[in-house]
């Protein structure tokens, strides 16, 4: 094989076409005639002499040899990426981009504030966020397309190193004058008294909690339900009823005394992680490296607050 086939255009094509599932869509994407597409995926087949994608009706997904040519070369980009910013950092230029990758909860209040409190100090660095389900936080992180991830997860993934995790119990939100409000922990028969506002089924936090009712030969009646947690929670707060999250996705309006979180003691409620995600075997930018560590400092219960001077909502009323 000629080593100069794996040069960066054929790859960076050979890529594009993973992605988009086609050579047509890739061809828009990086403005390149599909023909000249066409000829660099043909080269690569022909120097590797096996087949990278398999052809059906509806588009292209890679073989197996086409799956392993892509984990190497997202590699080959994300090394290069790096080897540019520390090129950078030997000028003396404080500069750089972190591609951030998370699930909804973090996305509001958690991860908006890290960048601000991390800016304080590096105020060259950039960020880019990039939000959806869990499953697509990771896939971004696997597909090179973000440097962290920060989702909730149930279980490993392949491709993916862990950078950090820690337990994400669920937790029932409530108003500071819901008559919960005042107890250090409910169960889930507790709350079938109550108006409950529910996720989406594919979520981590519905999976679990479908899964301990049914121990349990619970029903719920979802009063108010949506894919959008903000919603959910804002439904919490204005005193609909009850809402479910974990401590994270809420935690500077529980400082701000909008919200009481209260614990669920049933078991199997607690068996969800935060992860903080990168991808296995990469070495990172030192800007992103740098803001790993500050990300994981900030991710234990009741860290509070990243951003000075947050405002109190002045209700007399103190949180359980």
């Amino acid at each position: 094989m000629n080593p100069r086939v794996l040069q960066e255009t054929a790859l960076r094509y050979f890529l594009e076409v993973v992605r988009c599932g086609s050579i047509s869509e890739a061809s828009v994407k990086v403005n390149v005639a599909p023909s000249a597409i066409s000829r660099q995926i043909a080269r690569l087949e022909s120097e590797l002499d096996t087949l990278l994608f398999e052809r059906r009706a509806r588009g292209m997904i890679p073989s197996a040899a086409g799956e392993l040519l892509a984990v190497h070369a997202r590699h080959m980009q994300l090394e290069s990426d790096r080897v540019g910013s520390e090129i950078l950092a030997l000028r003396g230029l404080q500069r750089g981009k972190v591609r951030l990758a998370s699930s909804e909860g973090f996305a509001v209040d958690f991860l908006p504030a890290a960048v601000i409190a991390f800016r304080k100090r590096y105020s060259g660095i950039h960020f880019h966020l990039m939000v959806g389900s869990p499953s697509e936080a990771t896939r971004h992180v696997r597909e090179g397309e973000a440097d962290i991830g920060i989702t909730f997860s149930l279980k490993p993934e392949a491709d993916i190193k862990i950078a950090f995790r820690q337990p994400a119990p669920i937790m029932a939100l409530v108003s500071p004058h819901h008559e919960l409000a005042s107890k250090k922990q409910v169960s889930l028969a507790q709350l079938q008294r109550y108006p409950l506002a529910l996720p989406a089924p594919e979520t981590t936090l519905r999976q679990l909690f479908d899964i301990c009712c049914s121990r349990q030969n619970l029903a719920f009646e979802s009063i108010f339900s949506s894919d959008y947690t903000e919603a959910l929670i804002n439904f919490a707060i204005m005193g609909g009823g009850v809402a479910l999250a974990g401590e994270i996705s809420v935690r500077y309006r529980i400082h701000q005394q909008r919200l009481v979180a209260i614990p669920i003691r049933d078991q199997g409620m607690d068996s969800r992680f935060i992860e903080v995600q990168t991808l296995a075997n990469r070495t990172l930018p030192s800007a992103t490296q740098a803001f790993l560590e500050f990300l994981k400092a900030q991710l234990p219960p009741g860290n509070i607050p990243l951003i000075p001077n947050l405002p109190m909502q002045s209700n007399g009323y103190t949180p359980s």
